[in-house]
């Protein structure tokens, strides 16, 4: 696990990125001076394990909500771990936000061709047709991956890919391309430059990051849900 000291030494050379000390600090440090990635971090008590083995989900993306929570029937430990997913979303909820607690067992779509991937798994960012941002925790199994700006570029700008798009697309470059492209949300996903070097999460850091919106005064933040790889356990993410 990513410790609040180890993630700040991994980061600190990220000028996109602003750790902060509390909740408040993070609902209420405007996004400004290209800071897009906001991390409250936090090393979490409790075992999130044991509610995950006791979730018994299926295959795919399962919502908990706080009745089935509440059913489970845990350790000492595992209600540490239950009362901090539950005050979280209290804690979302109070500043009018929407929160999700989804556990995670694999992806049911199938992964598209490079060309046209629009999954959570490729790089990409969020999109709002107002002024928002997206609040996300991994509290176990993989944790979301994030890429600095100047180190990807959009699929859609990469010349060989932007030339296969057109010819799919049947058309020209102009205004109905560029409508195609944001209709189809390929213009919101990304591909690592060679030098590029991701960076975790990490488990139990409350993040915030930057989405993509009129007039919005910073970059968005580029992330991912990891790769789905055989035999991984299931993730338990809160998202808003």
């Amino acid at each position: 696990m990513i410790t609040g000291t180890q993630l700040f030494t991994q980061l600190h050379d990220y000028p996109r990125l602003k750790v902060v000390g509390s909740f408040e600090e993070l609902v209420m440090t405007p996004m400004r001076d290209g800071i897009n990635a906001l991390c409250w971090p936090r090393m979490l008590p409790g075992d999130f394990g044991e509610i995950v083995e006791k979730l018994e989900v299926g295959k795919g993306i399962t919502s908990i909500d706080a009745e089935r929570l509440l059913a489970l029937e845990l350790s000492d430990a595992g209600r540490v771990a239950r009362e901090i997913l539950l005050q979280d979303q209290e804690l979302l909820r109070a500043h009018d936000l929407l929160p999700s607690l989804d556990c995670i067992n694999g992806y049911e779509n199938e992964i598209e061709s490079d060309l046209l991937r629009t999954d959570v798994q490729s790089w990409h960012v969020d999109s709002a047709t107002v002024e928002a941002d997206t609040y996300l925790c991994t509290y176990f199994g993989a944790a979301s991956e994030g890429l600095r700006n100047e180190e990807a570029i959009r699929r859609v700008d990469v010349p060989e890919l932007r030339a296969e798009l057109l010819e799919l697309y049947d058309g020209e470059e102009g205004a109905g391309f560029i409508e195609f492209l944001n209709e189809s949300y390929l213009d919101l996903h990304y591909k690592p430059l060679p030098h590029a070097l991701p960076f975790s999460f990490g488990l139990g850091h409350l993040w915030r990051i930057a989405t993509l919106y009129p007039e919005s005064p910073v970059p968005p933040c580029i992330h991912r849900a990891p790769a789905t790889l055989p035999g991984q356990p299931p993730r338990l993410l809160l998202i808003s």
